[in-house]
């Protein structure tokens, strides 16, 4: 293992142990009961009033796609065509209520799944299972169907409830579809169609329970937005499909109609805007009436809201309120999770509602027994902080019933919806003891690493032989601390029982703390070096998580500080003792200020910055397609970058070797196949061609994809790994003849003296050139990942290192003329600024140095269309490579074209510390850039680093807050997810890339002379 790499290694593990112990203590996934509600003599249920339901879930069906008048024509971008639902709630208002519900967050189908059948509210940490969901355990409406002897429960749709009930529907009546293929907009529903009809036509149902689950609707919104016409086609689809419905409707069955959420403005959801979170509810009876609407409801029991946009008020209840009410209206029990509460229209009857009072005192008895039940287990300590007002607001019910029907009511519908709020307040079960070890961790980490990072400035060229001496030590810390954690786990257990810590939390702890603590121990940080280490800009941005509105803001927070970041260098610039260090050092870093201003205007908007944000990274804020300037300018990028990337290896001639077929050949054909894979995708959402040629353009960018990154993979990165250099070797031989009187003893002129000329063009820059041929391969195989105005933000975000990487430099040059003309101010000194490059003169990578490029980094995450908010992500990267939904390729995807931007500028960080050092002599010049390389590593990695601990710790102060689980638990995770990406970024370049730049460089110039 190369020398420094283990150091780094270390490192990485203390993060991950850090984020781990944290992540357990801060977001818990919610504990779900066993228990099932049962009751044989029916105590705890109605008599049904219909003996069958069908459960028609149109995916992301946002409220405000219902309406009251004919489908208008999609020219004027009014697509709510649902049309049905209205005109039967005017026309039959006893038969058909209409709803606006609101789905709790996280919006994702896998969380609603599992309250529209349990009532239970999900957690934060369960997003991320949407890609993979797990058997509902908890007491649900389809497990009360099975136990009430109903087990003929039809499904067809959304393959998501097969994942979560894998063994509760008829295999002959099941007919699951992929859900994650947002490219498809018809497969599902026409499936769902295909399927549907035929059992509602059958004379004698063989169905007790009917559910379709249909996509489209979801996968028009994801793909094209909801402003576009294929949502108007869409939804007229959907509404025709309800009208058949409608018309096969017997008495005895009950129709609902829903959204399991709703969309934002362009067609995405998973966050907890209204937009998200607003879902459409339609209950239809054909026979037996649902609703009394001669009985006034007195208005408290039916609260209003007034959906954005419009003028009037609608109806609105949680959409967890359908669980205890269907199952009540089909005579079964409520499941014994529930927490949402009974629709009163539903039960409603008379002027006094006596009947809804016996309806409600079971809902409420249900959720007392829950709640109970659930401050018992080993969790319930959560709850103890309300418990007393519950208690309370359950004894006043006692009372209010003395005081009429009315009072009677308004305290148990009290009681249930404070039992659910308290529980979306506490629900997150926080075991501050595991959040209280991974901040440690965290913080521990970092005083480590700042150690490591001073000392390896004050051992210079002895840095190998401090690295093999601390690696054993870190190595025995390791060790002896895991076995202090694995046996002081045991009086832990006995002694702090609700630590709920077990042997993994002790050992993880035990080996990262006690090595941590080692460095500290064995090379103490003075708090005068550490301090005056630390840049302004870090500060600052660590200090910003502690508000929401600069962590809402972050980033155009980012953009002033990397602007600011630059100032130093500018200063530098105008005091440079000669006219060409002044023009490169001012000209490099105009162009990187240019390059940081046009990436900050691409931006997408999370929802707390309207109205103020624009979108600019897709073409509106409800359509995700490229914008046109984007569309003309994706492919010029893709040729005219690789040329830039040449012409910034040309100021040193080092565009040669490996850089000749790279950067004119291999590399542009990767980067247009990379982006020609978006433009047809666009063409293809567009339908520019017409629908028909669908399936060649999707063969078609798939092809474009996989010949994108597998050329970078199998021939771009085998031709550098077998020729990495970018060097060229000329050889003259020349002739140097004696003097003409000069005569041999035989009197013939004596022989010509040859001698042979070794010209290496690209010497200059030996280390740093392959090693950014190589990031180049790097960022043609992501490329693809990108959508077309990331992949120019990409473009930017590369030209801005290499000039930061030449402002460097001449800094460098600037510092080193200085020093010298100060030692000996008599001294001829090389004002041109040449022959600066030895390793010996050069001075140590500093933190000011590498800030930059880790502001850069999240600049360019920003840049590429994303927010620390789950709105942002971009689901469309699933499948770059497959037209479906396929593991763990879809998920991968979507993860680099999340943090690659990260990954990417980490590992450009060793250029800091190879750029422009000859190779001469090899010893020292390897020890140099590796050295030098790995404080490089070090600085991006503790930047980052302290930046999630400046989170984790705001999050965990604020883990009561009202925007915690908005704002702070959303930067938590993406400064964690950023972190883990860094880490690996460097890991990559120092124990793959570097190592191999070394040993070819040390068999081609071994021997030679110092230059």
């Amino acid at each position: 293992m190369s020398k420094g790499l283990l150091l780094l290694l270390w490192l990485f593990f203390v993060h991950l142990a850090g984020i781990y112990l944290f992540t357990r203590g801060f977001l818990l996934t919610r504990l779900a009961l066993s228990e099932a509600t049962a009751c044989p003599d029916g105590s705890c249920t109605l008599q049904p009033s219909h003996e069958r339901a069908i459960i028609l879930i149109i995916d992301a069906l946002r409220f405000d796609f219902l309406s009251s008048n004919p489908p208008e024509p999609p020219s004027q971008h009014h697509h709510h065509v649902l049309s049905i639902p209205q005109e039967l709630t005017a026309a039959k208002p006893s038969h058909s209520i209409l709803f606006d519900s609101h789905a709790d967050p996280p919006t994702t189908t896998l969380q609603r799944i599992k309250g529209l059948t349990t009532g239970s509210l999900p957690t934060f940490i369960d997003m991320g299972s949407n890609f993979g969901g797990t058997t509902i355990l908890e007491d649900s409406l389809i497990g009360q169907l099975t136990r009430a002897g109903k087990k003929n429960i039809a499904f067809m749709g959304d393959d998501t409830w097969t994942t979560v009930f894998p063994d509760s529907f008829d295999p002959e009546m099941c007919s699951p579809y992929d859900s994650f293929n947002v490219e498809d907009l018809h497969t599902v529903d026409e499936g769902v169609i295909a399927h549907l009809f035929p059992l509602l036509r059958q004379p004698t149902p063989s169905w007790d329970f009917l559910i379709g689950h249909f996509l489209g609707v979801d996968h028009v919104g994801h793909r094209v937005g909801p402003d576009h016409p294929t949502m108007h086609a869409k939804l007229t689809q959907m509404d025709n499909v309800l009208r058949e419905v409608v018309e096969l409707l017997d008495d005895r069955t009950l129709l609902v109609v829903l959204g399991d959420h709703g969309m934002d403005r362009k067609g995405d959801h998973g966050g907890d805007s209204i937009h998200e979170t607003s879902a459409a509810l339609w209950l239809y009876s054909k026979g037996a009436p649902l609703r009394d609407p001669a009985a006034p409801i007195p208005a408290s029991l039916i609260p209003e809201r007034r959906f954005p946009g419009s003028t009037a008020l609608h109806r609105v209840v949680q959409q967890i309120d359908l669980v205890p009410t269907l199952s009540l209206l089909l005579g079964l029990p409520i499941p014994f999770n529930n927490l949402g509460t009974v629709i009163p229209e539903l039960f409603w009857r008379g002027t006094e509602g006596i009947g809804f009072a016996r309806v409600l005192q079971l809902n409420a008895r249900q959720i007392r027994e829950y709640l109970g039940a659930y401050r018992a287990s080993a969790s319930g300590g959560e709850l103890d902080p309300v418990w007393p007002e519950l208690e309370h607001l359950w004894d006043g019910i006692e009372g209010a019933a003395r005081e009429g029907n009315e009072a009677l009511l308004d305290a148990m519908q009290t009681y249930t919806g404070s039992a659910l709020e308290s529980c979306r307040m506490l629900w997150a079960r926080f075991n501050v003891v595991r959040m209280g070890l991974g901040l440690v961790l965290l913080a521990m980490g970092i005083a480590a690493g700042v150690a490591m990072y001073l000392k390896l400035g004050q051992v210079k060229e002895k840095w190998e032989e401090w690295a093999t001496t601390t690696q054993a030590r870190l190595i025995r810390g390791l060790a002896s601390g895991a076995l202090i954690g694995f046996v002081i786990q045991f009086p832990l257990k006995q002694y702090a029982k609700s630590a709920e810590l077990d042997s993994l939390d002790c050992v993880t702890y035990g080996a990262a703390f006690v090595s941590c603590l080692s460095v500290i121990i064995d090379f103490p940080p003075k708090l005068s070096s550490s301090l005056t280490s630390i840049p302004l800009p870090l500060i600052l941005h660590t200090l910003a998580f502690a508000s929401n509105s600069f962590t809402v803001w972050e980033d155009r927070v980012i953009t002033y500080l990397l602007l600011s970041s630059a100032v130093p260098s500018v200063l530098t610039g105008f005091r440079a003792p000669t006219p060409r260090l002044r023009a490169r050092i001012l000209g490099f870093s105009a162009l990187f200020a240019v390059c940081v201003r046009a990436i900050a205007s691409s931006t997408v908007c999370r929802e707390e910055q309207q109205p103020y944000c624009h979108v600019t990274f897709f073409a509106s804020s409800s359509r995700p397609s490229p914008p046109l300037p984007v569309l003309i300018l994706s492919l010029p990028t893709a040729l005219a970058l690789p040329c830039i990337m040449k012409r910034f290896l040309r100021i040193s001639k080092s565009d040669q070797g490996v850089a000749t077929l790279v950067l004119p050949w291999l590399l542009p054909v990767v980067l247009l196949q990379g982006a020609g894979f978006w433009v047809i995708e666009w063409m293809d959402s567009a339908e520019v061609l017409g629908p028909e040629w669908a399936g060649l353009l999707r063969w078609s960018r798939t092809l474009l994809a996989r010949g994108a990154m597998g050329a970078a993979l199998s021939f771009g990165l085998v031709l550098w790994w077998l020729v990495p250099l970018c060097l060229k070797v000329n050889t003259k031989s020349t002739s140097d003849s004696g003097p003409p009187d000069t005569v041999a003893a035989n009197g013939e002129a004596g022989r010509a003296q040859e001698r042979r000329e070794v010209t290496i063009i690209g010497f200059a820059n030996a280390f740093g050139a392959p090693y950014l041929v190589f990031w180049c391969i790097v960022l043609g195989l992501l490329y693809p990942t990108t959508q077309l105005t990331g992949q120019l933000v990409l473009a930017l975000a590369s030209i801005a290192v290499l000039a930061h990487l030449e402002v460097i430099d001449s800094v460098r040059d600037v510092r080193m003329l200085e020093a010298q003309f100060a030692a000996k101010p008599s001294a001829l000194l090389n004002l041109n600024g040449e022959a600066l490059h030895s390793p010996a003169r050069s001075p140590a990578v500093t933190f000011a140095e590498v800030a930059p490029l880790a502001l850069l980094a999240l600049h360019t995450f920003y840049g590429t269309g994303h927010q620390s908010a789950i709105p942002s992500i971009q689901w469309k990267a699933a499948f770059v490579l497959t037209p479906t939904n396929t593991y763990p390729l879809s998920p991968l995807l979507v993860i680099l074209n999340a943090w690659s931007p990260l990954f990417l500028l980490a590992l450009a960080v060793p250029l800091v510390a190879a750029w422009n050092v000859g190779p001469l002599p090899v010893k020292e010049a390897t020890a140099h850039v590796r050295g030098g390389s790995v404080r490089a590593a070090l600085s991006v990695m503790l930047y980052h680093a302290t930046l999630l601990l400046g989170s984790a710790v705001c999050s965990a102060w604020l883990r009561r807050h009202l925007m915690v689980w908005k704002v702070f638990a959303p930067r938590f995770m993406n400064a964690a997810a950023c972190l883990v990406a860094v880490d690996l970024g460097v890991l990559l370049g120092i124990g793959i890339a570097l190592p191999r730049i070394e040993k070819k460089i040390g068999q081609l110039f071994s021997g030679m002379p110092r230059a």
